[in-house]
């Protein structure tokens, strides 16, 4: 489908705060976010933190997880992540997203971070499907 990437952070919040998210849909099933990564998301160490990897892939996936759901909102319940590789100042962080199941009140899903064509991260997590629509 290769739609246009869209700004998902545009209200107050923790990922709005750290710069926004950028996501666009792939297929029925796959979906990409992106991120630049600025000196705010970097550990003493000089790169990126892994608590704003982990964010990265919890806002991404989740935001996923959404747009299956037909725009419900949709909850964490557990999110598994392995660090590969580091990232710094100026690189551009992407996330590829898989759907591999939804059913009517979990979304099972794959994701992993790229960045410079080497993976930075891989993670599964299941979603939880609220009833209700997201409030704005």
């Amino acid at each position: 489908m290769s739609e246009k990437f869209e700004q998902i952070s545009l209200k107050s919040g923790f990922m709005k705060h750290n710069g926004g998210l950028l996501v666009r849909k792939l297929s029925e099933k796959e979906f990409q976010f992106k991120s630049i990564i600025t000196n705010d998301h970097l550990n003493s160490a000089g790169i990126t933190h892994g608590g704003y990897i982990a964010s990265l892939i919890d806002a991404g996936s989740g935001s996923a997880a959404h747009k299956v759901s037909e725009n419900l909102t949709c909850v964490t319940v557990s999110l598994e992540i392995k660090f590969i590789s580091p990232t710094k100042k100026g690189d551009e962080i992407f996330g590829f997203v898989k759907i591999l199941k939804k059913t009517k009140s979990m979304v099972f899903i794959l994701c992993h971070l790229e960045c410079n064509k080497k993976i930075v991260a891989s993670a599964s997590g299941v979603w939880k499907i609220l009833t209700r629509k997201p409030t704005k």
